[in-house]
């Protein structure tokens, strides 16, 4: 006869398989970005990709972080950033720089690392193309 309280201590449960699931799935929708940390002093991380825009449909709705998205407020989504982390974008072709905060989660579009407000992607010039290539720096 098996022991019961240790057979069931081996056993992964439900809630544990579906943190490794959720776990490997942001993992994955990070693996093609490129990020890479410089070792000055500021320990300043750098992830370079393509930027899009939030479409107005989405102008009130709640966000991840709980707050309603505003078009005009200078924010944006990222996979895996903390909300409230403050980025510089700045667009490679044209070296354009606008700081925003991260709100919410997304994109979720392959090859893309984040998704701005209406507002910042003005700020940018890239709402005629709808996205365009980007570095995002922390800012300190």
């Amino acid at each position: 006869m098996v022991d019961s309280r240790k057979a069931s201590s081996t056993r992964p449960h439900g809630w544990r398989l579906a943190c490794l699931g959720l776990s490997l799935l942001l993992l994955s929708g990070c693996a093609g970005d490129s990020l890479a940390h410089q070792s000055s002093g500021d320990d300043v991380a750098i992830q370079k990709g393509v930027a899009s825009f939030y479409s107005d449909r989405f102008q009130g709705r709640t966000t991840a972080s709980g707050e309603p998205f505003d078009q005009q407020a200078l924010t944006a989504a990222h996979r895996t950033l903390p909300f409230g982390t403050k980025v510089l974008v700045t667009r490679r072709d044209t070296g354009r720089q606008v700081e925003v905060e991260i709100i919410d989660r997304g994109p979720f579009v392959s090859g893309r690392v984040i998704d701005l407000s209406k507002r910042a992607a003005r700020a940018l010039g890239m709402l005629g193309r709808g996205t365009a290539p980007v570095q995002l720096s922390y800012v300190r």
